[in-house]
């Protein structure tokens, strides 16, 4: 199937499910910039997917405002920099832009004359958000979305934080946790990028996941069963969000990146701790509360997935 990745037999690089960034807090750490952008076995594999679906879904993957051209450019400048140096065997500088070995097609896109925020995008595995501050707060005002996490790039589009929170539990206008974003956000330093993770658990390993709001609410009300018994559930993919945030030191504006790591959960049994991680990932399961467990549509599943977890902690 095209939108699944090639069977990945790589141990779980990043688990936040451990404790280390529990769901529905902010959770944000300094970020050693050398780390700012990751390289992993599924690479080729990423970069030709996003291409596909820059193709199948050009209106849905792209947005920007007028006048956000030159923090675009901005960004495209800043890979073309880092990412020769840091990945030497991966990246050609070249004199428009870079070229990206394996990835001839790359060369051909840029024939299309793309913006600048959605070329970067196609040469990393990180997605690409600009966000702006103006009288309503920080709003998304460019982005390059191709593994949407349960969400749809269009419908955030031109909105503050505390909007496009607004599903989020504990995090609509108005709430603590919103003021503190917004407080962050402002207080952000060139000179000091920050990362955050977070996890969700899907069926199948499709990076391409939207989900509009209507498709959210539905899912919320309907609560699906998508895992019907437990060895079932023992096949899910985690999926993980290395999310980071970086102060354009031009414009001002913020860049947040979005990775996507897509990890089956039978691999956990590979780990030499994997008894700390299921327990940890149970417990934090048990905890959600109705809210939450819809949020992440998981209100019908929790306790099979837990089950299977249990059974990974024992094992």
């Amino acid at each position: 199937m095209k939108e699944q990745q090639a069977i990945v037999t790589q141990l779980p690089i990043h688990t936040p499910y451990d404790g280390s960034s529990r769901l529905f807090t902010i959770g944000l750490r300094q970020l050693d910039p050398a780390n700012w952008i990751e390289i992993d076995d599924t690479f080729d594999f990423q970069l030709a997917e996003k291409r596909r679906i820059h193709v199948e879904h050009a209106k849905d993957v792209f947005v920007a405002e007028d006048g956000t051209q030159a923090a675009q450019e901005e960004v495209l400048a800043l890979l073309a920099e880092f990412l020769p140096v840091r990945f030497p065997d991966r990246y050609r500088p070249g004199t428009a832009t870079l070229s990206v070995v394996g990835h001839e097609a790359l060369d051909r896109l840029n024939e299309e004359a793309l913006p600048a925020l959605h070329r970067a995008s196609l040469l990393v595995q990180e997605d690409l958000i600009l966000m702006r501050r103006g009288k309503q707060g920080w709003r998304l005002a460019a982005g390059a979305l191709c593994f949407p996490s349960s969400w749809v790039l269009t419908e955030k589009f031109g909105k503050p934080m505390s909007t496009i929170h607004k599903p989020v539990p504990g995090f609509g206008p108005g709430t603590r946790n919103a003021e503190l974003i917004d407080r962050m956000f402002d207080r952000l330093q060139v000179v000091q990028p920050v990362e955050r993770f977070n996890w969700s658990i899907q069926q199948g390993d499709a990076l391409y996941h939207p989900l509009s709001n209507d498709g959210r609410i539905d899912r919320a009300t309907g609560r699906p069963v998508r895992f019907p018994d437990v060895a079932d559930a023992a096949k899910a993919f985690i999926r993980v969000e290395r999310q980071t945030l970086r102060k354009l030191p031009v414009s001002g504006d913020i860049l947040f990146t979005i990775r996507i790591h897509m990890d089956p959960i039978a691999l956990l049994k590979g780990r030499p701790d994997r008894g700390t991680l299921a327990g940890s990932f149970a417990a934090q399961l048990l905890d959600l509360d109705q809210d939450q467990l819809d949020y992440k549509g998981l209100a019908a599943d929790r306790d099979r997935l837990v089950e299977a977890l249990t059974e990974i902690e024992r094992s």
